[in-house]
């Protein structure tokens, strides 16, 4: 299947082209024709599978091919919920690109910056919204939104809502919406918590399912490196000296943990940025963005920081502390390897990780491979 046959607008079409997009991913193909039918939708898939343009694709189709008059500009006609600053960035640079050709105005709205910039946006006039829900409500109760003559809701990476303690929010924000609306639902996990939000949001939904979260990608080449937890800082250094690894991103289960790794690498002349919950927006976004276009080698981040994290062409994924969580594992492999790209995943265990490795291994369902030639093996 190539995009051609999904029916796309012409200017929607243009747009994917200049973006080198032919094929489109599972969640593209299922999604894609449900949600131009103008029914709601269930979609269970994880960051990397390609859901951003499966909802944003045909959203920007529907809004474009019925344009609202003049006097009506002002009202906000799609809201796009998502729990964090980056991903709500990104989900709005891929609303630009694909949008680029059409008549649809959108804007994105988070908290830790000015509001000024964003409410100024919104009276002059935006279509989609997409938006954190801590900013949201505040500009709510300002009086610079309304959400009444909504069309479309989405609410994106549910899991995350409610891991982050957003769900009272995400329940306050429903109750606003016109019960007349399309509504779009995507979340990685179906913790029966979720399932109930779903229930509230959805009116006889089509389902799509694509990757369960208890699967890695084919393409993501995964190893592990048995190492004493004092080793770490020095099998790390001595991974990247590896010149074919243009840039990697660095997972620590906290942000003190991120901090240090950071300076061990810059003492060792590695250009590298922490991202995590205690940096202000504005060192977040320069530090993603100094990634994207390698200026920064390595990204040392957290988990919370890095979900939605979506760098093209990046290779490799270093776990330098094992997640107690093991869905958190395939959460982060995932950063790699995407849309059929090759990857490589390193995580490195220590003692007191074992038990988090077993937990992974139950949840993929098979072992990954042990590096043994290494500086730093330990005896396990």
């Amino acid at each position: 299947m190539t995009f051609q046959d999904l029916k796309l607008i012409e200017p929607i079409a243009k747009a994917l082209q200049e973006e080198g997009y032919t094929t489109p991913t599972p969640i593209q193909a299922n999604a894609i024709p449900i949600i131009l039918e103008r029914r709601d939708l269930l979609g269970c898939a994880q960051t990397g599978t390609g859901k951003t343009a499966a909802f944003a694709i045909p959203m920007l189709q529907l809004l474009h091919s019925n344009p609202v008059n003049r006097s009506e500009r002002s009202r906000i006609r799609a809201l796009i919920l998502t729990p964090t600053r980056e991903l709500a960035i990104q989900i709005g640079e891929s609303f630009t690109a694909y949008g680029r050709h059409t008549s649809v105005k959108s804007t994105v709205i988070f908290g830790g910056v000015g509001q000024k910039p964003q409410t100024d946006a919104i009276q002059r006039g935006v279509d989609v919204l997409i938006a954190t829900p801590g900013r949201l409500i505040d500009l709510i109760n300002q009086g610079f939104i309304k959400l009444n003559q909504l069309e479309f809701f989405i609410l994106d990476e549910a899991d995350r809502m409610l891991d982050m303690g957003f769900v009272h929010d995400v329940k306050k924000i429903i109750k606003l919406l016109p019960a007349k609306r399309q509504s779009l639902f995507f979340s990685a996990t179906m913790p029966p918590a979720i399932v109930t939000l779903a229930n509230t949001i959805l009116t006889n939904p089509a389902k799509v399912e694509v990757t369960p979260v208890s699967s890695t990608a084919d393409t993501i080449r995964q190893s592990v490196f048995f190492v004493d937890k004092s080793d770490k800082n020095s099998l790390l250094l001595h991974i990247l000296k590896d010149t074919s690894i243009a840039t990697a991103l660095v997972f620590t289960r906290t942000k003190h943990g991120a901090d240090k790794v950071v300076k061990v690498l810059r003492k060792a002349g590695v250009t590298s940025e922490a991202i995590h919950g205690n940096k202000s927006q504005n060192a977040r976004q320069t530090a993603l963005k100094n990634f994207k276009t390698q200026t920064t080698r390595v990204l040392v981040a957290t988990d919370i920081a890095a979900r939605g994290i979506d760098v093209d062409d990046l290779t490799h994924v270093i776990n330098y502390e094992i997640p107690n969580i093991p869905e958190t594992y395939v959460h982060r492999i995932g950063r790699t390897g995407r849309a059929g790209a090759k990857g490589t995943a390193l995580s490195f265990c220590d003692l007191e990780e074992k038990a988090f490795l077993r937990d992974i291994h139950k949840l993929i369902s098979k072992n990954i491979p042990v590096v043994q030639d290494h500086p730093f093996a330990n005896a396990r």
